[in-house]
């Protein structure tokens, strides 16, 4: 396990964009550390929209996928809810980044 663990937090679709190349950026320069993107509001949507190789990473609020009336046909992981897991995540040491 890696000592570096990063939360990504996108909550529009520009963050998105801005949060996944983050991700990538990270894992090349420090390939052992640990990145999840968390993504809520807009970027749900957007992450709908335009599938990504750093998928893996993220994962969608199911509030912003209800309150959009949205259906995650993608199978992206989810979270019950993007505040609650940011602090959840921080609470357990990881850094949190709004991209």
């Amino acid at each position: 396990m890696s000592d570096l663990r990063v939360l990504l937090h996108a909550p529009t679709a520009e963050a998105l964009t801005r949060a996944r190349r983050n991700a990538r950026n990270l894992q090349h320069a420090r390939p052992a550390a640990e990145v999840l993107i968390i993504a809520n509001g807009g970027a749900v949507a957007a992450a709908l929209a335009e599938p990504d190789a750093s998928d893996d990473r993220l994962r969608l609020c199911r509030n912003s996928l209800a309150a959009q009336g949205l259906d995650n046909p993608h199978g992206i992981a989810e979270v019950e809810a993007a505040v609650v897991t940011l602090a959840e995540y921080q609470r357990d040491g990881w850094a949190y980044i709004r991209a």
